[in-house]
C-alpha cells in the first residue's frame, strides 16, 4: 500500500514539474543579475524585418539563440531573452492596447549582454523588436 501512495505521489511531482516550469537564465549586466525567458504567452520567436522590406532580419528560435543581419546584411549569431522574474514571469509596462518588455541579446562569441526594446501592439497583432524591425503575429488567446 506504501510503494503505491508512494508511485502517486512521484508521479504527482514529476507531471507537475515538467507541465510548468518556465526555463529561466540568470544572466549579468553592469555587475546586477537579471533573469531571462523566451516564453511570455506570446509567440516572440520567428522572423522580424523593417516594415516593407525583406532585409535585414532578425530571427528568433524558440530555444533561445537566433541572429541579427545588419543593414550591410552580415548576420551576427545571438542568444537572447525577455526579462522576466527569478520565477519566470515576464516584466513588462502595460501601454493602452500594448505591452512594452525589454529583449535582451549577447552576440554567441560575446561576453557582453545588450538591451533593447520590445512591444507587442494587440490591436494591429504586430510584435515590435528594436523599434523598426516588425512581425505579425495570430493571437491563440482570444476567447
Amino acid at each position: 500500500m506504501k510503494s503505491v501512495q508512494l508511485l502517486f505521489i512521484a508521479l504527482f511531482f514529476i507531471a507537475s514539474k515538467s507541465h510548468s516550469q518556465v526555463h529561466v537564465d540568470q544572466i549579468k549586466h553592469n555587475s546586477k543579475d537579471r533573469y531571462i525567458t523566451t516564453t511570455i504567452g506570446y509567440p516572440v520567436q520567428g522572423t522580424y524585418a523593417p516594415t516593407g522590406m525583406k532585409q535585414p532580419l532578425t530571427v528568433l528560435n524558440p530555444d533561445g539563440t537566433g541572429y541579427i543581419q545588419a543593414e550591410d546584411l552580415s548576420k551576427q549569431k545571438i542568444n537572447w531573452g525577455i526579462e522576466c522574474s527569478e520565477e519566470g514571469v515576464p516584466v513588462f509596462k502595460e501601454g493602452f492596447n500594448s505591452a512594452s518588455y525589454t529583449f535582451w541579446y549577447r552576440p554567441t562569441d560575446g561576453n557582453e549582454w545588450y538591451y533593447s526594446q520590445f512591444s507587442i501592439h494587440f490591436t494591429k497583432k504586430k510584435m515590435f523588436l528594436m523599434g523598426e524591425r516588425v512581425k505579425e503575429y495570430v493571437d491563440f488567446n482570444v476567447q
